[in-house]
């Protein structure tokens, strides 16, 4: 199809970037409210959806910093929310 290679696909629409950054970003801010406000745990899956949504960035970024740090985050809240 003539212009295809042209036209970004899914992943990498600016769009897709932009939303999951900002959804990412409010859900992990309401998480600090939640610790703020001592609703748990309620705050413990906030975050975690704010730290898989920033790990999603970092993927589609290919941001290997980003995906580090929201690797470790991850890895750590699952551990602690297993032990606890």
């Amino acid at each position: 199809m003539p212009g295809a290679a042209l036209r970004p696909s899914f992943w990498r629409d600016p769009r897709l970037a932009f939303a999951v950054k900002w959804i990412a970003s409010v859900i992990q801010i309401a998480g600090y409210a939640a610790t703020a406000f001592g609703v748990t745990p309620l705050n413990l899956y906030l975050f975690l959806g704010g730290v898989v949504g920033w790990l999603a960035m970092g993927i589609l970024w290919n941001d290997r910093a980003i995906m580090l740090i929201h690797l470790v985050a991850l890895g750590a809240m699952l551990a602690g929310m297993a032990s606890g």
